[in-house]
This record gives C-alpha cells, structure tokens and sequence, in this order.
C-alpha cells in the first residue's frame, strides 16, 4: 500500500464506511488530522458524560467492536494502511481516555493532551502494538493503548490533585 498521506478524493468519501472512518471529513485536515479528529469527539464525550455509565459504556463499545472493521475497510478502500485521515481510531481512545472521569472543562483539556501526547509520540508499549499489529485491529489498537495510559494518568492526576 502507498502514502499515508496520499490526497483522498471526493468520490472516495461518498462511501459512507470511509467518511465514517475520516471522522466526518475531519480526518482531512491539512494540518494534524489526529488532533482534528481527536477534536471532533470532545462533543460526544462531553455529551456521553451527560448520560448514565451505562450509555457511556455501551457507545464505547459500539465504536470498538465496530473499529477495526471500519479501520480495515477504508485502509482496503484507499489502498494505504493506516492512512493519516482515519481517525476513527483517535475517537476510540479519546472515549476511553475520558471514560468515568468526572465532567470538568480541564479534565477534558488534561485529557485531551494527555491521549494527543500518546498517541503522537507512542511511547513504549504503543510503539511495539502500532509496529507489531496490523490490519483494521492494529490501526485501532495503539490508539486504545494510548487511551488506556492516558486514562491511567488522570485518574493519578484526580489522586493527587483532587481539586482538579
């Protein structure tokens, strides 16, 4: 497969799976995607914190289970593994990264660079599952860790500094 960072074509996101995996189209900033479609999830999680534990769990889910076969197909569709505007991956573990952290304007920013951090720099053990694991799973994966790990850091975070 050829360049992550190859132009994606209008025709390209008439198909609904990529346009879901492009994260609506935010996937197609010119300048960090990921940020962009990191982004473009903070309504929903600001929205989820609204509802019951439940709900935030049951729609976590949803785009797990359904990630690594939207990551996969676009990957297929595009012709490029892990292509720099899917982002759906980026909405995954940002759910994650705010998963039962309390609703807070700066919790949510503390995340928010927490879970970009991550994901950017992919630090071990990220780096070994983003070189390592492959497909619709690998793309999604790395992301999950990085949410795992960011999640890990707020909750330190609330533990130390509970006025945050």
């Amino acid at each position: 497969m050829s360049d992550k960072n190859r132009k994606i074509y209008l025709t390209e996101l008439k198909d609904p799976v990529v346009f879901v995996a492009m994260g609506f189209g935010s996937g197609l900033s010119p300048k960090a995607p990921g940020t962009a479609g990191t982004l473009m999830a903070v309504p929903l999680v600001y929205l989820l914190q609204q509802q019951t534990l439940l709900v935030y769990i049951l729609v976590t889910l949803f785009v797990l289970l359904t990630g690594s076969w939207i990551c996969g197909y676009a990957t297929k569709k595009l012709q490029v593994h892990d292509h720099s505007g899917i982002v759906y991956d980026e909405v995954a573990g940002f759910l994650i990264t705010m998963f039962m952290v309390p609703e807070s304007w700066i919790l949510m920013l503390i995340g928010f660079a927490l879970f970009r951090f991550f994901d950017a720099v992919k630090p071990w053990p990220i780096s070994w599952f983003d070189k390592n694991v492959h497909g619709g799973f690998g793309i999604m994966f790395d992301d999950v860790i990085a949410g795992i790990i960011s999640l890990s850091c707020l909750m330190l975070l609330q533990h130390w500094y509970p006025m945050v």
